[in-house]
């Protein structure tokens, strides 16, 4: 086959991706775009959001349904537009009864709006130079690099460094916390999620 040929090939299978993700997304009832948004961001000097009036979060607790609470020290200064999602996410109460889909041994994840680790939207991703330290929390994301979940988020349970700059860290569980982060199981639920 020729360079050509397999560039055309190429071309076809894109489009028919594109088709099928935007009827996968049509059929799910996703307000994600079909078209993936392009590359992801990295954040060298971030400024804050234009027409952002809110105060910018700092802090995040997050409590359990079936008790127990912690903290997350929020990185605006690292990830803006994510926090800045994520507090919006959080004070509206998205986040409100939504489970903790996935928990290994090296990361809790939650916040995904069907409970499966399929549903949120698409967003760009924001890179940083924060490592994925003991209790670093970051957004999750597909085989893309450059698009993120909008609403799943983790905290890894032990160092992940291999996770560094390949996912958007925008946040650290206290010390005290990773007590109640390490004993939630799949299926606990958030009561809520307060941002200061």
């Amino acid at each position: 086959m020729t360079l050509a040929g397999i560039v055309e090939l190429m071309d076809r299978r894109t489009l028919i991706r594109s088709a099928a993700a935007g009827l996968v997304a049509a059929a799910c009832g996703s307000r994600a775009s079909a078209t993936p948004t392009p590359g992801g961001t990295t954040t060298n000097n971030p400024t804050s959001t234009p027409g952002s009036s809110a105060k910018t979060a700092t802090k995040a607790t997050v409590e359990l349904a079936k008790g127990g609470s912690f903290t997350i020290a929020l990185r605006a200064d690292k990830a803006p537009q994510t926090v800045e999602r994520f507090a919006g996410k959080a004070r509206s109460g998205f986040y409100n009864n939504l489970t903790f889909h996935r928990v290994e041994d090296w990361v809790v994840q939650g916040g995904d709006p069907l409970g499966t680790g399929t549903g949120g939207e698409k967003v760009p991703s924001e890179y940083n130079d924060l490592s994925f330290k003991l209790g670093a929390v970051g957004i999750a994301r597909g085989p893309d690099p450059a698009i993120n979940n909008g609403s799943q988020w983790f905290v890894v349970l032990k160092d992940s460094t291999f996770l560094d700059k390949q996912y958007t860290n925008f946040g650290l569980v206290d010390a005290a916390g990773m007590n109640v982060v390490k004993g939630i199981k799949i299926g606990d639920k958030i009561k809520s999620i307060t941002v200061e």
